[in-house]
């Protein structure tokens, strides 16, 4: 039996064992998750095994709370969605608890931020308005950012500042649910970056694309200004912008680089639904060569993000002034 094949097969009695004992083994029952018995969130993330992206979690929260206990800046760069999946709230919170320092977003994020603030929903059927060409026709919508740009022209400030001004001048019904306003009434920084034919106000006659141009502009020289404070060990972080904010964010990297010779350290995170190309390279892998740590965390952000929020209020109790 078995020996009709013309192939010769490797006599298995000649194999070395070696004892399991003696074997080093990279799981050890020390190692091991643990139960967590209480409802505190320091004891989840300590009951978490210390292995692959857990490990990371809580090394990316540890960075955090080291960067802000330094008055170091920890800034977020985001995407509308983290606005669509009604996670505004969670992002204020840490805001004003001083762990979040500043804000960037791509202008899709001060589109939704605006109609939020001022009519208290967002995020219209984009497959029923494109059938019959009323997507993004909202003419409130469009008057309010062209007032944003109004307003940033005539103080010569970014648009973010000048979102948070617009949105407290007006008194927006719903404000207390905006990043702008909040970020505006911490006087920290928000940062528009804009791009000409992706969003819907530019659809309308009330868009100011000179002026608009200009007062992003001013927000890409703010955030690279954040960016030399953020070069000496603070912590960055992406949710959920894929192409635009990544590429800003190397952009303004570079700069602060260029005008400011410092030992460079950043820390980066990106935090998305599904592994993108630009954020690995542009966020996690090239600023932070030989000059800090980088995190990549695939996730919903309607888990991810609160669950980040958790940890960092668990873990950080008093942010130096």
């Amino acid at each position: 039996m078995g020996q009709d094949s013309k192939f010769k097969m490797v006599d298995l009695s000649r194999v070395k064992t070696v004892s399991l004992r003696k074997r080093p083994s990279k799981v050890s029952s020390s190692a091991l998750g643990k139960v967590c018995k209480t409802g505190s969130a320091k004891d989840f993330f300590d009951s978490l095994p210390p292995f692959l992206k857990a490990d990371d979690f809580r090394e990316l929260i540890d960075l955090i709370k080291k960067a802000r206990q330094k008055g170091l800046p920890f800034h977020v760069m985001m995407g509308a969605h983290v606005i669509k999946v009604g996670l505004s709230p969670i992002i204020i919170d840490l805001i004003e608890r001083d762990i979040i320092t500043g804000l960037s977003f791509n202008s899709a994020g001060l589109i939704h931020d605006l109609e939020l603030a001022f009519a208290g929903k967002t995020s219209e059927d984009v497959l029923a308005g494109v059938h019959d060409g009323s997507f993004g026709m909202s003419e409130e919508t469009g008057a309010m950012f062209a007032g944003v740009i109004s307003e940033a022209a005539e103080g010569g400030i970014g648009l973010g500042e000048a979102a948070g001004r617009y949105i407290e001048m007006n008194k927006a019904r719903y404000r207390k649910h905006s990043l702008f306003y909040a970020a505006y009434k911490k006087n920290i920084p928000a940062t528009v970056h804009l791009a000409i034919g992706t969003d819907i106000v530019q659809q309308l006659p009330s868009f100011l694309p000179g002026p608009a141009a200009e007062a992003s502009y001013r927000d890409f020289k703010i955030l690279s200004g954040v960016l030399i404070d953020a070069d000496r060990g603070g912590v960055v972080t992406n949710f959920g912008s894929a192409v635009l904010l990544p590429e800003v964010f190397l952009k303004a990297l570079t700069i602060a680089r260029n005008v400011k010779k410092q030992m460079r350290k950043i820390n980066t995170a990106n935090f998305d639904m599904i592994h993108q190309y630009r954020p690995t390279v542009n966020v996690v892998q090239r600023p932070t060569h030989r000059a800090g740590k980088g995190f990549n965390f695939v996730g919903h952000h309607e888990i991810m993000i609160p669950l980040l929020a958790w940890g960092l209020k668990a873990h950080i109790d008093k942010i130096k002034k």
